[in-house]
């Protein structure tokens, strides 16, 4: 079977972190998540993009999904 390069999902949280000035601590305690798990996502180490997650990282952020996240289509 082929293998296809179909692109890949860049999560841009480090960006939208620097861009605002705020902490990843304050940004835990604002989404409610665990630092571990904001790590995951700042590195771009999630496996499967969490919906809840997307949603209060986009309102502890004030930002829309697509500044958050963005399809980069494959190299040819």
């Amino acid at each position: 079977m082929e293998d296809l390069d179909y692109g890949h999902i860049q999560i841009n949280l480090n960006k939208l972190i620097e861009k605002q000035g705020i902490s990843k601590n304050k940004l835990t305690h604002r989404a409610e998540m665990q630092r571990t798990q904001l790590n995951q996502y700042c590195n771009n180490q999630v496996t499967r993009l969490d919906t809840a997650v997307l949603s209060r990282l986009c309102h502890a952020l004030n930002c829309k999904i697509e500044d958050l996240i963005e399809y980069i289509p494959p190299q040819k």
